[in-house]
């Protein structure tokens, strides 16, 4: 969850990105040859993160070069929000970093434009431990330009501390629907005197919109990279959130935006004053330590029907135009499937995609991180196909969300208009980045 202005500025910088890589489109995508150089060869690799994750990446990049002398891995790397535009410039400038830490908003537009290494094309690249549900979520028209780092999927967090204070009882979350959901919520804040409310409002970015979308048989975009929803599937999700709201089941309009600008720390469930709340399930571990409370991730109501599905945290990507393909299959293939490697990532990027590694690194996690592992590993039979990927401008959707999201709870649209309005914002948002 992360603050509005934030949102904003992270939509106006993935749009900035799409014009300027429009201006700079090339032909490319597969660079074949896997032959090792026998001299000196330097990759750029590029990320973003905090100081924690920074540190760890050094270390992978040490580890790597210790085992393979003849490769020097140059680090770039910046916060959340310098790096697509430092990212968008470099590609503007031709100096495309080798090895790219990708995300899936901006996946489809990076490809279209001819930035991306299909990374089929790299015959030491082993892909063989990823699930083919997972696996497919860096493809675009069959082509593998992203390779899944870590996994999570959408929750809605529970506080057993506040369900067992107020004699709340913890619903079946294989079996629960909405409905229950929304009885359970009202239960809580009926027990509290108003002094928790049930759950967390929903509604602020679209890991909720699209698992809704996927119970009505639906999902966001299509296969070719238009708008699937239609408006009676959005004005239905909104009009739940009105419902639920009104009836005491979720927190007052006002109070839920000024907490949601506020991010994790300051939110409802990080601060004990709601028992539900919709995350992704890798934020237990920071929402446990916000809140000093037990927390655990259920599966979202209604869910039992392949409408589940995980999202890839990131993706290993890579320039089309590196002058070194062999080099960089050898360092994704350390990256993706590597012992030593996943001895230093664990879960900072995620529950490894990779299964086989994720069954490596487990006894290693601490309990909430396991619990984590054995969530997803429980969700697996249940989660349905990777859903469409976000087409090139499809990065504004977060904002287009909230935007409408506000307008409905205070009254400014009904769901009907907002479902309109969503529809024709991000179709234009879509259309200017062709």
């Amino acid at each position: 969850m992360r603050g509005i202005t934030r949102r904003t500025t992270v939509a106006a910088a993935a749009l900035g990105a799409a014009a300027t890589l429009a201006l700079t489109a090339c032909a490319g995508g597969s660079t074949g040859g896997d032959e090792l150089s026998d001299e000196p060869v330097t990759l750029t690799f590029t990320w973003w993160g905090n100081d924690t994750r920074h540190e760890i990446t050094e270390q992978l990049i040490e580890v790597f070069e210790e085992q393979n002398p003849n490769i020097t891995v140059e680090p770039q790397y910046t916060d959340w929000s310098g790096y697509w535009d430092k990212l968008s410039t470099s590609v503007a400038a031709g100096d495309i970093p080798d090895i790219i830490q990708m995300d899936e908003k901006q996946l489809s537009t990076y490809a279209a434009n001819g930035v991306l290494l299909d990374l089929g094309s790299l015959e030491a690249l082993d892909t063989a431990d990823f699930p083919a549900a997972v696996l497919g979520t860096g493809a675009l028209e069959g082509t593998q330009y992203g390779i899944p780092v870590g996994i999570n999927s959408y929750t809605y967090m529970a506080n057993l501390d506040l369900l067992d204070e107020y004699g709340v009882e913890l619903p079946d979350d294989t079996t629960w629907t909405w409905d229950e959901f929304i009885e359970t919520a009202q239960a809580v804040s009926d027990a509290s005197g108003g002094e928790v409310v049930g759950s967390q409002s929903w509604g602020f970015e679209d890991g909720g919109l699209k698992n809704w979308l996927r119970q009505q048989g639906s999902d966001l975009y299509s296969a070719d990279g238009g708008i699937a929803a239609t408006e009676e599937d959005l004005a239905s999700w909104w009009q739940f959130l009105l419902d639920s709201t009104d009836a005491g089941a979720l927190p007052d309009p006002s109070a839920t935006i000024e907490r949601e600008a506020g991010g994790l720390a300051e939110s409802f469930t990080a601060t004990n004053e709601s028992a539900f709340g919709p995350w992704w399930s890798n934020q237990v571990q920071a929402l446990r330590d916000a809140s000093g409370q037990n927390l655990v991730a259920l599966r979202v109501p209604g869910s039992s029907d392949g409408s589940p599905y995980y999202k890839p945290s990131m993706f290993w990507s890579a320039s089309s135009k590196t002058e070194h393909p062999a080099e960089v299959a050898l360092f994704l293939d350390f990256l993706a499937n590597s012992e030593d490697a996943a001895d230093l990532l664990l879960t900072e990027r995620g529950v490894p995609a990779n299964e086989a590694m994720r069954a490596y690194v487990t006894p290693q996690l601490d309990e909430v991180n396991k619990s984590v592992v054995e969530f997803l590993d429980a969700l697996g039979p249940e989660v349905g196909d990777a859903p469409p990927a976000t087409p090139p401008g499809g990065g504004a959707i977060e904002d287009i969300i909230d935007q409408n999201t506000q307008k409905v709870l205070f009254g400014e649209l009904t769901p009907e208009e907002a479902a309109a309005a969503f529809i024709e914002e991000l179709q234009r948002a879509l259309d200017d980045a062709m």
